[in-house]
């Protein structure tokens, strides 16, 4: 395995580590192991844990800037938006990816509260691009673009709960995520 494709093997062992445990509950150890790497192999491909996190963060934001992009591709407005929705149901079917996004917010959060800011910023930049991104991609208003975010933050909040299709909170969604059902995430 090369140097690239083993330290893409360790970004997605981390994502995953990461999602279950968040950044304070992860070890390095428990990454290598996971990979099948040594610590000090670990730190020969990321300067320490927090540039393995950010590295996990990234990955975790690209990914889903790209498969909004591919969705939207060739189609403008609501199509667009309708596309992306679509697409994101089978992004979170995987419990670790939805987790992941999820501790994001919360590592962050906890990282400026301990006044740790240089993480909060390269997260910040990675979801103005998202955002940027995704308006760009559908010609969306800010008004509609606000929109399009908030709904995902409570679709996952909803699939995280486990909140099946059939509850009434998921009554308030539009026609634009009719086929696509909230899905039980995997284990």
């Amino acid at each position: 395995m090369s140097a690239e494709e083993r330290r893409e093997s360790v970004i997605r062992a981390a994502m995953v580590e990461f999602a279950d445990r968040g950044y304070n509950g992860t070890s390095t150890a428990a990454i290598a192991r996971r990979v099948g790497v040594s610590q000090p192999y670990l730190f020969r491909l990321f300067e320490n844990k927090r540039a393995l996190f950010e590295a996990a963060v990234r990955r975790c934001i690209e990914e889903l800037k790209e498969t909004f992009l591919r969705a939207a591709e060739g189609k403008e407005g609501e199509e667009a938006r309708q596309a992306m929705a679509a697409v994101y149901f089978e992004l979170i079917r995987d419990k670790s990816w939805l987790l992941m996004q999820l501790q994001m917010y919360v590592s962050t959060a906890a990282a400026e509260a301990a006044g740790d800011h240089e993480v909060g910023e390269a997260v910040r930049a990675l979801w103005t691009d998202l955002w940027d991104s995704v308006a760009a991609a559908t010609g969306a208003s800010p008004e509609e673009i606000t929109e399009f975010f908030a709904y995902g933050m409570l679709i996952n909040n909803l699939v995280a709960m486990g909140f099946p299709v059939e509850h009434r909170l998921w009554q308030g969604f539009g026609e634009e995520y009719v086929g696509c059902p909230a899905v039980p995430v995997s284990e």
